[in-house]
């Protein structure tokens, strides 16, 4: 078993998501991106910023607002087909951690959006494990939305669900008897 470690970056307590907050390439929504100053004060610069859908990079773990250097705004122009920020919103991507960021004459972690659009799964019945998940995801939760962050369902699947969901359970009994009928 893995325990998690402590980045020795998580004590510079940052208002921005780091290389410090990711221990994966991680997918996330951008909600929108806006032109906004340094919150750190350090400078009087004004970054894209990248916010979120997604509250937590973790359970109990906030999600930070990403700044989206040059090489970031270039790959969500890309990702969009739009060089305005405006239209870089209800995006997926997904963010990872580069290991050779050259910065100056140093090189460093930073983070990357990969230009690969992230690719989002189908579920369907025939994927059993992943169906009685979002089964238990349904009943604990009362709606999809959860399941549907992840992946997609087509219409008539998700009413499936929900039905083998809010059904009582059929008897194997009942089923061979009405089946011999």
């Amino acid at each position: 078993m893995t325990t998690e470690k402590t980045h020795f970056r998580k004590a510079f307590d940052s208002p921005y998501l780091s290389s410090a907050d990711l221990v994966e390439p991680t997918t996330l929504t951008v909600k929108r991106v806006t032109l906004e100053n340094d919150k750190t004060k350090k400078t009087k610069d004004h970054f894209n910023t990248a916010y979120f859908v997604e509250q937590e990079i973790r359970p109990g773990e906030k999600l930070k607002p990403m700044i989206l250097n040059a090489t970031n705004s270039k790959t969500m122009k890309a990702l969009t087909g739009s060089h305005f920020i405006d239209d870089w919103q209800n995006i997926r991507v997904t963010v990872y951690v580069d290991h050779n960021v050259k910065f100056g004459k140093e090189t460093m972690e930073g983070l990357r959006i990969s230009p690969q659009a992230p690719k989002r799964g189908v579920l369907t019945p025939a994927n059993a494990k992943a169906w009685e998940n979002a089964k238990a995801a349904y009943r604990r939760d009362g709606n999809l939305d959860k399941v549907l962050e992840r992946v997609d369902m087509s219409d008539d699947h998700q009413s499936q669900l929900i039905a083998e969901c809010t059904l009582p359970p059929v008897r194997e009994e009942a089923e061979a008897e009405h089946a011999v009928s």
